[in-house]
């Protein structure tokens, strides 16, 4: 009984995505050409399977009306950016802030008593 019950729980889940994901796909292929932001890729109706919505701010919620969240890559940047975003998280400060930290060596900084003759 609680399994049929997770199940329908998820395939609603499933299905809510897939239809918040053809709104906004929808939305922002009428919007903009149909070329990768990265790379200029052109794309045909043949081909277009292969040309994704990118959120800028990696939130897949935020989809306003005018697409200023969206840009479209081909598959291959997309996962590039998807890469680079997962890269700079792992080298977050210890406070949780992405920023880069400022440096704690100086290698310079015995150079005066080296210089000493």
């Amino acid at each position: 009984m609680k399994s049929s019950k997770l199940d329908q729980i998820v395939a609603s889940a499933h299905q809510n995505r897939q239809q918040r994901e053809q709104g906004y796909r929808e939305r922002s292929l009428k919007l903009y050409p149909w070329i990768c932001g990265r790379c200029s890729r052109e794309f045909t109706r043949e081909n277009l399977s292969e040309l994704t919505v990118h959120h800028r701010d990696h939130n897949h919620e935020n989809n306003p009306t005018d697409g200023s969240n969206w840009e479209l890559l081909c598959v291959y940047c997309h996962d590039n950016e998807h890469s680079r975003y997962l890269d700079g998280e792992g080298y977050a400060n210890p406070d949780g802030n992405t920023a880069a930290a400022g440096a704690t060596h100086n290698p310079f900084a015995a150079l005066k008593d080296l210089l000493k003759p």
